[in-house]
C-alpha cells in the first residue's frame, strides 16, 4: 500500500501514539554506572577529560552508589587508581588495595546494589600494559595467574560480578576456576569479550592513570576492522565460564552488539566508552549540542541494536530522567 492510502505521519501525529508504538525503550534496569575509586577521605576530584565524572575517595564511592540506587540504578561497577605501581600489579590483589575497600565499604552501606569490579592489570603495572610483559613482550600466560589473584580478592571483599578486561587469552576460564576452587561459583563473570583497540578510551586512560608507557595494546585488544573474529571472542570465553558478554566501545561498534545478538544466547553489555561520552559533554560546553538528548539518543541506539545491559557514565542522571 502506497500514498495516499498509506500514511506513516498518522501514528507519529502525538505523543500518546509514539509512545504506545516505540519499539525499544531504555529502562533503568538496563544501566550500570562505573565509578573511579582513589586513596584518601572525602575526595571528590574532577575528572578534567570527563566532565561531571570524579575520582572518589571509600566514602563517596559510598555516597555514589547510594545516589545510584535510590535513582534506581542496579549496579555500579568499580575501577581502582592505583596508589602504588609495579612489574607485577601487586596492588591489583592486596586485600587493603582501593577496589578492595572500595567494594567492603559499598556492601556495608549499600549491600541492596550490585557490585560489578573491572579486573585488569593496567592500572597497577608500572609500564601500563595489561598483562606481565617479558622482554618487551606481553607474556599472555603469565599473566592469568595474577588476574584469577586479582578476580578472587574482589570477591572475598564482597564483590557481587567480576568483569575481566584484558583481553589475555583464556582469563575467563582461569578466573572461574578459581573462583569454584574458592566456593564462589555462584559469582557470575560478565567478559569484556569483544573489546577492540579503541581511539575512544583516551579519557578513560587519564582518569585511570592506566596508558601503557611503550607500544600500544593492538597485540591483545581487537583490530576494529574485524567482525567475525567478534564472534570468535564471545564464543570462546563462553566455552570458559562467561555469563555475559561485553562489547567495547558501544556507539562505534553497534554492528557487532546486532550480530552478537543473533549469534549467541547469552546478555550482551555494552559499554558506552568515556571517548564517546566526552564528546557529547566536550560539544554541548562549546554550546554545539544538547549532550542531554544526545545521550538518550544514543544509549537507545546501543539498546536497539541488541544490548542488554549498558555501561554508562551518564546512568545516575538517565535514570532520574527516565523516573520523570
Amino acid at each position: 500500500m502506497l500514498f495516499p492510502d498509506a500514511r506513516g505521519r498518522r501514528l507519529r501525529a502525538n505523543d500518546n501514539f509514539r509512545r504506545m508504538i516505540r519499539e525499544t525503550k531504555i529502562s533503568v534496569d538496563d544501566l550500570i554506572m562505573p565509578l573511579f575509586a582513589i586513596d584518601g577521605k572525602s575526595v571528590k576530584k574532577p575528572i578534567a577529560s570527563m566532565p561531571g565524572q570524579f575520582h572518589l575517595s571509600c566514602d563517596n564511592i559510598v555516597k555514589t552508589a547510594q545516589e545510584a540506587k535510590e535513582a534506581g540504578v542496579p549496579a555500579i561497577i568499580l575501577f581502582g587508581v592505583a596508589d602504588k605501581k609495579d612489574p607485577l600489579a601487586t596492588r591489583a590483589y592486596a586485600s587493603d588495595a582501593i577496589v578492595q575497600r572500595a567494594v567492603a565499604a559499598v556492601k556495608e552501606k549499600v549491600p541492596d546494589i550490585t557490585v560489578i569490579t573491572d579486573v585488569c592489570l593496567c592500572a597497577y603495572m608500572d609500564h601500563g600494559h595489561c598483562g606481565v610483559v617479558d622482554k618487551g613482550i606481553i607474556d599472555n600466560d603469565a599473566s592469568l595467574d595474577l588476574l584469577a589473584k586479582t578476580a578472587l580478592s574482589h570477591v572475598q571483599a564482597g564483590a557481587d560480578m567480576v568483569a575481566p578486561s584484558d583481553m589475555m587469552d583464556g582469563r575467563v576460564g582461569e578466573i572461574r576456576q578459581t573462583l569454584d576452587e574458592e566456593n564462589f561459583s555462584h559469582i557470575p563473570i560478565m567478559s569484556y569479550a569483544v573489546k577492540y583497540c579503541s581511539a575512544f578510551y583516551g579519557p578513560f586512560r587519564e582518569a585511570a592513570d592506566s596508558a601503557p608507557k611503550f607500544g600500544d595494546r593492538k597485540t591483545y585488544q581487537m583490530d576494529p576492522a574485524n567482525s567475525l573474529e567478534a564472534v570468535r571472542e564471545a564464543t570462546m570465553d563462553i566455552e570458559e565460564g562467561a555469563d555475559i558478554i561485553m562489547v567495547k566501545p558501544a556507539l562505534s561498534y553497534l554492528d557487532i552488539i546486532y550480530r552478537l545478538k543473533q549469534e549467541i544466547d547469552l546478555p550482551i553489555a555494552a559499554y558506552n566508552v568515556s571517548g564517546e561520552y566526552s564528546i557529547m559533554k566536550a560539544g554541548e560546553m562549546m554550546g554545539w549540542v544538547d549532550a542531554k538528548a544526545m545521550i538518550m539518543e544514543t544509549l537507545l541506539s546501543i539498546k536497539r541494536a541488541g544490548a542488554d545491559i549498558i555501561l554508562t557514565y551518564s546512568a545516575i542522571d538517565v535514570a532520574r530522567e527516565l523516573n520523570r
